[in-house]
């Protein structure tokens, strides 16, 4: 992911594709009431299963926090989860981007994802997401720009879902994809995930990153994601997409807007 002025950079941002962050999910269908005149004994929970997933996809454009990763072009991406029955999980995914090439770097064409965290519920309807993410730039030498630091970035978020409704924030504890001093950067993500039936949903999201000793650099990104879920592992997703970012600074080499409005579609498979 990054952020990019004019001349060095800034930054590049998803969601849907997400990454991998952004954790929302639907409630949980209310069981059937027994007759009232023969009440039926609780079913015993069932036991909490671990599972290891992988994930194929492609989209129209990588976009990360409203920003585009591959400049604009399709890319392809995948990954692995594994969740233990406990609540903890780590993970892997990765995709191509261009933007630390973008920046004048001589290396550095894919993003590798590393994460881990652990997941709870507080009440039925509430739960908790808590977890350290790496995002790792194989080879990148955007170090060697002047005025840049390296691309490599590591991440602590807690999100928090209520029903429908998830709150999230995510704070560097380095520098924020090779923004000079930018540790301490934070992005406050907010969404809703609606169950439309028969597998659509709809999801409206709200974003704001902050770039710390850089606030021309701050931007709220926006998005509405129509998704559908064909069942067998195979999903799809159109999302609109936009931010305020600044003209400026968020800007590829040939001076196109990278923040600019813009619909993205994506199919992914899991297995």
């Amino acid at each position: 992911m990054k952020l990019k002025t004019s001349q060095s950079l800034a930054l590049a941002l998803l969601a849907l594709s997400g990454a991998v962050m952004a954790q929302e999910a639907a409630p949980a269908a209310a069981p059937a009431a027994a007759p009232a005149e023969a009440p039926a004994a609780a079913a015993p929970a069932a036991e909490p299963q671990s599972t290891l997933a992988f994930n194929v996809g492609a989209v129209t454009d990588y976009r990360y926090r409203g920003i585009t990763q591959t400049r604009f072009d399709p890319t392809l991406q995948g990954g692995v989860d594994y969740t233990d029955k406990s609540g903890f999980y780590v993970g892997a995914w990765t995709s191509n981007i261009k933007w630390i090439r973008d920046s004048g770097a001589t290396a550095g064409s894919n993003e590798l994802d590393l994460y881990g965290g652990y997941r709870g519920s507080v009440t039925p309807d509430v739960s908790y997401d808590v977890g350290l993410l790496r995002y790792q730039y194989t080879a990148n030498t955007l170090g060697n720009v002047a005025g840049m630091a390296n691309a490599n970035t590591t991440e602590i978020y807690g999100a928090l879902t209520y029903s429908i409704f998830t709150a999230k924030y995510s704070d560097s504890l380095t520098n924020l994809f090779g923004n000079m001093n930018s540790s301490g950067s934070g992005y406050l993500d907010l969404s809703l995930n609606f169950d439309l039936g028969d597998g659509w949903s709809l999801v409206p999201h709200i974003g704001h990153q902050t770039v710390a000793h850089s606030s021309a650099l701050n931007y709220t990104d926006y998005a509405l994601t129509l998704g559908k879920d064909f069942g067998n592992g195979l999903s799809a997703s159109a999302a609109l997409i936009g931010t305020n970012a600044n003209k400026l600074f968020y800007v590829d080499p040939t001076n196109d807007f990278t923040g600019k409005s813009t619909l993205v579609l994506g199919v992914k498979y899991t297995f």
